[in-house]
C-alpha cells in the first residue's frame, strides 16, 4: 500500500482545543510497514468512500466553537471494553455513531455479548472475560479487591487472560471475514488495564471513557474508596490508583515484556489508571453530576449514551395486557448481578407491594428473581425487556444502581431507589438522593421489608415525581454517544505523525494464539 502523509493522517484543530499527547511514542524495535490502514477501509466499508470527515468540537459545558473543527480521514477504531452488559451498551452507542460517521469500529469485549455486537452492526472482537464470573466475584467480595486468599489466585488467571487479549484485538483480522484490521486508534474502559500499554507499543491515540469517576478530584471522592471528609477526597484516587497497581503490576509488565516487547514501567513514574495526558470521557449527565471544576480541557462530560432498543421490541401480549388493566407498576430488577437469597427477596418485594398497595414487575435478571410459590395478580415476572420500552411505562424503579439503568429511569421521568451491590453503585445511588429523585440508597445487605415499603413510599411522594420529571426535562436534549464522539475528535493529536498500526506486524509475528478464558473485570492482590 501506497505510505500516507502525516498531514493527510493528521486532524486539524486550534492548538488550544487539542494538545498532541506525550505518551504515545514507541520504544520497541518493530518494522515499519505501511502507515494507512484506511486504504484497505476504504475497500471493505461502504460507507467510507470519501477522503475526510469534518466535526465540531466541545462537549458537555464547553462551548462549541467553528474553529475547533476536527477534519479526520475514515479511521479504524478498536473500542476495548471490559464489564457487564451495561458497561457495554453505552460503547454500542458510540461505535455506532462512529460508525455513521464513515469509521470503521470494532468492538472488543467478552464473547457473551456477541451477538448484542453483531446485531447492532458493529463488528465483533472476542476479549477474555465471562461476566457472569466477574458479576459473582464482585458481589461476594464487595467490589474490586478480593477479600481472602482463594480470590486472589482467581483475579490473578482472570485479569492475566483479559489483558494479553489486548493486542490481538488490535491487530488481528477479522475472525469471520477475515479482512485485515490495522488500528488507527483506541478506545477503551479502565478496567481493560492493559489499553495504555497496547497504544503505546503501537503508536496510536488512546481516549478512555468510563461510566463512573476515575480522575482525581476535591469534589467527590473515588466511588470505590468511601471518604467521609472532603480532604481525603482527591487523596482516595490516589489510594485505590496505587491498590490496583499493586495488583496488576507483575501482568501488566509480563504483558509489556513477552508481548509488546517494551521495558517494564512503574507506579511511582506514572499514575497508571489515571493519567492526566491521557484524555477522559465521563458517561453521565452534567444535569446529574457537573464535570468538577479541577478537571481540565482533557476531561469531558458528555452525557448518558442511550441505544434505541425501544423501536425493534415486539412486546408480549400478556405483558402489554397487564400493563393495560392497572395503574402504572413498579419496576425491580438488579441486572446482571447474582441474588445471594432470591427467594428470600422476591417474597420482600412482593410483601412491600402489596403493603403499599402497589402493582410491580419483578426483572428475573441473573439473579434468578421472582419465583413466586402463588402467583400475585399485582405482580408481573419478566425475563427480559429493554428499559427505554419498559421504564415509561412504570411509576418508580428500584434497581442496583448501575450507570446505564440509573440513566434509563432518570430519563425516563422515574423516581428511583438504588440498592448497590458493589462498585460505583453506591456512588449513583447517593447522586440520585442528592438530587432528591429517590431515597437513601439501601445496600443490599441492608434490604428489608421494612426500608423497601419506606422507599416505596418516598418514591410515590408527588413532590419526588415532580423532580424526576424536572431532571428528565433537562436530559431530554442530551446525546450522550454524539457528545462521546465529539470528544473523540476534540481531543484527537493534532499531529498523528506516530500513528502507524502497520509497524505492529513485527508485533504480531510473535503473537501466540491467545485463548480466551473466563476473566474478570478488575484485580488487586496478584503474586
Amino acid at each position: 500500500m501506497e505510505e500516507t502523509s502525516p498531514e493527510r493522517r493528521s486532524s486539524r484543530c486550534s492548538s488550544s482545543a487539542v494538545e498532541p499527547s506525550s505518551d504515545l511514542g514507541v520504544e520497541i524495535l518493530i518494522e515499519d510497514g505501511d502507515a494507512n490502514p484506511s486504504e484497505s477501509l476504504r475497500k471493505n466499508c461502504s460507507s467510507a468512500d470519501f477522503a475526510g470527515i469534518t466535526y465540531g468540537g466541545a462537549t458537555g459545558e464547553d462551548a462549541r466553537d467553528l474553529s475547533d473543527i476536527q477534519i479526520l480521514p475514515p479511521l479504524q477504531i478498536v473500542m476495548l471494553i471490559v464489564g457487564t452488559r451495561g458497561d457495554v451498551q453505552p460503547f454500542v452507542a458510540i461505535g455506532k455513531k462512529l460508525q455513521e460517521d464513515g469509521h470503521r469500529v470494532r468492538l472488543a469485549t467478552h464473547s457473551d455479548f456477541k451477538e448484542f455486537v453483531l446485531g447492532a452492526g458493529l463488528e465483533f472482537y472476542p476479549l477474555g472475560g465471562d461476566p457472569k464470573v466477574l458479576a459473582a466475584y464482585m458481589v461476594k467480595n464487595k467490589g474490586f479487591f478480593p477479600s481472602g486468599p482463594s480470590e486472589i489466585k482467581i483475579q490473578r488467571k482472570q485479569i492475566k487472560d483479559i489483558v494479553f487479549s489486548l493486542l490481538p484485538a488490535c491487530v488481528e483480522p477479522d475472525q469471520e471475514s477475515n479482512i485485515p484490521f490495522e488500528v488507527d486508534a483506541i478506545i477503551a474502559n479502565p478496567p481493560a488495564y492493559g489499553h495504555n500499554d497496547v497504544a503505546e507499543a503501537l503508536g496510536v491515540p488512546l481516549h478512555v471513557f468510563f461510566t463512573m469517576p476515575w480522575t482525581p478530584t476535591s469534589e467527590f471522592p473515588h466511588p470505590l474508596y468511601r471518604a467521609s471528609q472532603a480532604v481525603a477526597y482527591k487523596l482516595s484516587y490516589q489510594i485505590v490508583d496505587g491498590l490496583i497497581w499493586m495488583g496488576i503490576r507483575d501482568v501488566i509488565n509480563g504483558f509489556r515484556k513477552k508481548k509488546l516487547k517494551l521495558r517494564p514501567t512503574t507506579y511511582l513514574s506514572d499514575s497508571y489508571s489515571s493519567s492526566s495526558d491521557i484524555p477522559h470521557g465521563y458517561i453521565w449527565s452534567p444535569h446529574l453530576v457537573p464535570k468538577p471544576k479541577d478537571w481540565g480541557p482533557k476531561i469531558d462530560v458528555v452525557g448518558f449514551c442511550f441505544l434505541d432498543l425501544a423501536s425493534n421490541f415486539d412486546p408480549p401480549e400478556p405483558l402489554v395486557k397487564w400493563l393495560e388493566d392497572g395503574q402504572k407498576p413498579i419496576y425491580i430488577g438488579f441486572g446482571s448481578l447474582p441474588v445471594q437469597e432470591p427467594e428470600r427477596m422476591t417474597k420482600t418485594i412482593v410483601q412491600a407491594l402489596e403493603m403499599t398497595g402497589q402493582r410491580g414487575i419483578i426483572n428475573k435478571g441473573w439473579g434468578g428473581l421472582g419465583n413466586l410459590t402463588e402467583p400475585k395478580n399485582f405482580v408481573y415476572v419478566l425475563d427480559n425487556c429493554p428499559h427505554d420500552w419498559l421504564f415509561v411505562r412504570c411509576a418508580a424503579v428500584v434497581h442496583h444502581g448501575g450507570a446505564g439503568t440509573t440513566a434509563a429511569g432518570l430519563k425516563a421521568a422515574c423516581p428511583t431507589t438504588v440498592v448497590p451491590f458493589f462498585g460505583d453503585q453506591p456512588f449513583w445511588g447517593d447522586r440520585v438522593h442528592a438530587r432528591g429523585v429517590g431515597p437513601a440508597p439501601i445496600p443490599v445487605d441492608e434490604f428489608s421489608l421494612e426500608r423497601l415499603v419506606s422507599a416505596i413510599e418516598f418514591m410515590l411522594d408527588p413532590k419526588v415525581k415532580e423532580r424526576a420529571t424536572e431532571l428528565a426535562k433537562a436530559m431530554e436534549n442530551e446525546d450522550g454517544a454524539r457528545g462521546a464522539v465529539e470528544a473523540f475528535y476534540k481531543q484527537f493529536p493534532s499531529d498523528n505523525s506516530k500513528a502507524k498500526s502497520k509497524r505492529s506486524r513485527h508485533l504480531k509475528t510473535q503473537l501466540s494464539k491467545t485463548s480466551h478464558c473466563p476473566s474478570l473485570l478488575r484485580c488487586f492482590c496478584l503474586p
